[in-house]
């Protein structure tokens, strides 16, 4: 039978909208013909005219943080601890077979800008796919931010997951979730008008936080999850080792038989 190969990461990119003003990541290119001098540098009497088509070597520098583009989120991204006290774990910490295992995909993309998805939702959502949750299932969520990125109103459009959504997944073993949208929580200035509102600060940041009961890595900036099925798919999504860190670039991709 033919496997297909979905690509759900987005391309690191400059100059689109993709995180909030000051946060973009920044790409210098350099092209075969700017490398000229440095290669010459390390191969003195080197003439440009005697490198093949008188080209160098194009490469890339650039500026980003570890969640610029598609990227994973380690348990020390949200607290120093996990697990009710456990040191968090860092990146280049996280269990391989986190990262490759069966695919789940929950649709809430009717849900309007700034909704708090509940577990009953979740639960519902997962009834109407007929799906039951099983250990180390990666759950993906595809909101209305997915279709949004890269366009100005990108980072505050989707819904997000709080603490009770979240702590309803990984309490039945889910250790990698998902989501198209900037954050697994709802965008700031809706939790921002919240705050000003209610004054309760136990609802910054509550999805990602809930991490501290139960540690658990969540994948932000989708891409392409309205081509997958509800389920029947495999994942994977292991993130780029970056030393003691708070998160990584991953390619993730949906892999299920075409």
């Amino acid at each position: 039978m033919a496997r297909r190969i979905v690509d759900i990461s987005v391309p690191l990119e400059a100059g689109i909208a993709s995180d909030p003003p000051g946060l973009e990541p920044k790409i210098e290119y350099m092209t075969h013909k700017e490398s000229i001098p440095g290669i010459l540098a390390f191969f003195p009497g080197l003439r440009p005219e005697q490198l093949p088509d008188g080209e160098g070597w194009a490469a890339e520098r650039c500026q980003i943080s570890t969640h610029n583009g598609t990227h994973m989120d380690a348990p020390y991204h949200y607290a120093t601890t996990q697990d009710g006290g456990k040191r968090a774990q860092r990146i280049d910490e996280i269990p391989l077979d986190w990262c490759l295992q069966p695919g789940v995909k929950l649709d809430f993309r009717h849900l309007p800008n700034g909704h708090v998805v509940s577990a009953a939702e979740i639960e519902a959502e997962l009834k109407r796919i007929g799906h039951t949750l099983k250990p180390l299932d990666i759950v993906l969520c595809n909101t209305a931010a997915g279709a949004r990125y890269g366009q100005p109103d990108y980072v505050p459009t989707g819904c997000g997951f709080g603490r009770e959504a979240t702590l309803y997944l990984t309490s039945r073993g889910v250790r990698v979730v998902g989501t198209d949208a900037w954050s697994w929580d709802a965008p700031f200035g809706y939790t921002a008008q919240r705050f000003a509102k209610e004054g309760d600060p136990s609802i910054i940041w509550e999805g990602h936080k809930s991490g501290r009961e139960i540690g658990y890595c969540q994948i932000e900036k989708l891409a392409n999850l309205d081509q997958l099925p509800s389920s029947g798919f495999m994942v994977s999504c292991f993130p780029v080792k970056v030393k003691a860190a708070s998160g990584g670039w991953c390619r993730a991709v949906a892999i299920f038989d075409a």
